[in-house]
């Protein structure tokens, strides 16, 4: 019994490490959040990752918080009447929910808010000509083959909260839930929507 005891707690300290190194160790350069290698040029697919420890990150569903170069508040946008539209185009249109450009920020941002710590971030990027690097929050592994389509979820009237939070309570965006297979499947199914395999995985 004691023996027993002895392995389970020798697995149960491994399983912490574990779970330290993927939550602490960054993934390899030309990698995305997900794991999925950004850099691969070879012709033929390949579901391999650089490193072991990828491969597990990547099968846990283990992301990186990503820290964004500009603090953006949702929670202010949205108290003055903003809605997700006028910042993230197409959503309505196509499959990627478009990224504001530092040239609809600064539409406002010429004349609003002007001394703000972050606004003058912004401002003086706009004046270099460079672009704000947002980090992307969502995205999917490559060896899933989901691609995520946003226009039929807007016209199927899933609320944009459903899967980003209520963003009127958030500062800059954050994971709010795991968009894995069961999330999908069971929202699917709740709506009697297709959870036929070729809805999603294309």
């Amino acid at each position: 019994m004691r023996k027993r005891a002895k392995w389970t707690l020798t697995f149960l300290a491994m399983c912490g490490v574990a779970w330290v190194l993927l939550k602490t160790v960054p993934p390899m350069a030309g990698q995305t959040a997900a794991g999925g290698d950004t850099t691969q040029t070879s012709p033929v697919f390949t579901p391999a990752h650089r490193t072991f420890l990828d491969a597990v990150r990547d099968f846990f569903s283990v992301h990186p918080t990503p820290v964004q170069p500009i603090a953006y508040t949702h929670k202010v946008h949205l108290a003055n009447g903003m809605e997700c539209v006028n910042c993230h185009a197409n959503v309505e249109k196509g499959a990627i929910a478009g990224i504001p450009s530092i040239k609809l920020c600064m539409t406002c941002h010429q004349v609003i808010a002007t001394d703000k710590p972050e606004i003058k971030k912004m401002a003086a990027m706009f004046a270099r000509g460079e672009d704000i690097p947002w980090q992307r929050v969502y995205d999917y592994s490559p060896t899933v083959h989901v691609k995520f389509n946003h226009a039929p979820h807007i016209r199927a009237k899933v609320d944009c909260a459903t899967c980003h939070g209520d963003m009127r309570q958030r500062t800059v965006a954050v994971r709010t839930v795991n968009m894995n297979m069961g999330f999908c499947i069971n929202c699917h199914k709740l709506r009697k929507v297709s959870v036929e395999c070729q809805t999603c995985h294309f």
